[in-house]
């Protein structure tokens, strides 16, 4: 199991830039997402809009120690953390979310399908369960290939009583294929409880019946996602067989736009709930840490807040002035050109 918890990593062991850098990355993604819900509310996005506030640890904890370009990302239609972790632009990812030309799909994906292929990120998916599958076509094109990169496969704990991901899966244990599942057990998939939805509630104990060895990590701590998926990752390269990271954690907000976590949430999740897991936000937990340990500041911490919001908000400027598709370009990319 992970040894270096925010609690109890010794900063010898990590080099205090690599923290700031996770810290800056945590940051960036979550005032990303809390601006999105404003300009959502403003009428600027269409289509629909899924957040990741809270579960921040599990794409900071995981992208920065992948080799991009060279290995894969896949992932579910809450996207824009893993966008922004690959190293998407910001203004790309929000001009997307905008529908406009200059997004990263241009335009015509929306909020649930990012997609930046030259980074290793092939997209976010709207089909609960639907990146699993692909996860196998891509994790068998490494194999075929012979090198030793890696596909990492995004997924949540609805997506886990899906038939399709069995299957795929099983496909992965049975071929040896070099993919990382990580499985975003936010305990809700969209408002039911894992409590009441699933029959058989350990999730490792569902991989392994495929033949793909498995652990269960606390996904609100980044130190433990890093060091865990730092040792996996190796285990994968050097084998090329798959594993399977359960990572606990917790959305402090709905589902989607639709359960906005006014009042939506109160229906399935009570305000105790929330206030308790807000005790481990991830950013306050990694905050905490550095500043106990004097390798950040209060002042440090001001600079990166202000330097991510004006990030934040070019962003946003850039996405506002860029043009919507033109009406001829509908039917582009719809079929593959297969000219010599």
């Amino acid at each position: 199991m992970a040894k270096a918890t925010i609690e109890e990593a010794a900063s010898g062991d990590i080099q205090r830039g690599e923290l700031l850098a996770l810290y800056r990355l945590m940051v960036l993604i979550r005032r990303f997402e809390e601006s999105t819900y404003r300009k959502f509310r403003e009428g600027k996005m269409g289509g629909y809009l899924h957040r990741y506030d809270g579960q921040e640890a599990l794409v900071a904890g995981v992208v920065p120690q992948l080799r991009l370009p060279g290995d894969y990302i896949l992932s579910t239609y809450r996207d824009h953390a893993h966008a922004l972790a690959c190293g998407t632009d910001p203004k790309a990812v929000m001009a997307e979310l905008m529908g406009r030309v200059t997004g990263c799909a241009g335009g015509k994906g929306g909020s649930m399908h990012l997609i930046d292929p030259p980074r290793g990120f092939l997209g976010g998916d709207g089909i609960v369960g639907g990146p699993v599958p692909i996860a196998t076509g891509v994790g068998f094109a490494i194999k075929y290939r012979g090198t030793d990169n890696v596909c990492v496969c995004y997924f949540g704990d609805g997506a886990m009583n899906q038939g399709g991901v069995h299957e795929a899966m099983n496909m992965a244990g049975l071929y040896k294929l070099p993919i990382l599942y990580i499985l975003e057990n936010n305990q809700y998939a969209m408002g039911t409880s894992v409590l009441r939805s699933t029959g058989q509630m350990d999730f490792v104990l569902k991989a392994e019946a495929h033949g793909i060895r498995g652990e269960k990590i606390d996904g609100m701590d980044v130190l433990t996602v890093r060091d865990a998926v730092r040792r996996v990752l190796e285990r994968i390269r050097q084998t090329g067989e798959p594993y399977f990271l359960e990572m606990t954690c917790y959305r402090f907000i709905g589902h989607g736009i639709g359960d906005d976590n006014t009042q939506g949430y109160k229906f399935y999740r009570t305000e105790e709930e929330l206030e308790t897991w807000k005790q481990r936000d991830p950013i306050t937990r990694l905050h905490d840490y550095l500043i106990a340990r004097d390798m950040l500041s209060e002042e440090e911490a001001e600079t990166i807040e202000q330097e991510v919001r004006r990030i934040v908000q070019e962003a946003i400027e850039f996405a506002e002035a860029s043009p919507e598709p033109p009406l001829d370009s509908l039917y582009e990319h719809v079929f593959v050109d297969h000219q010599e």
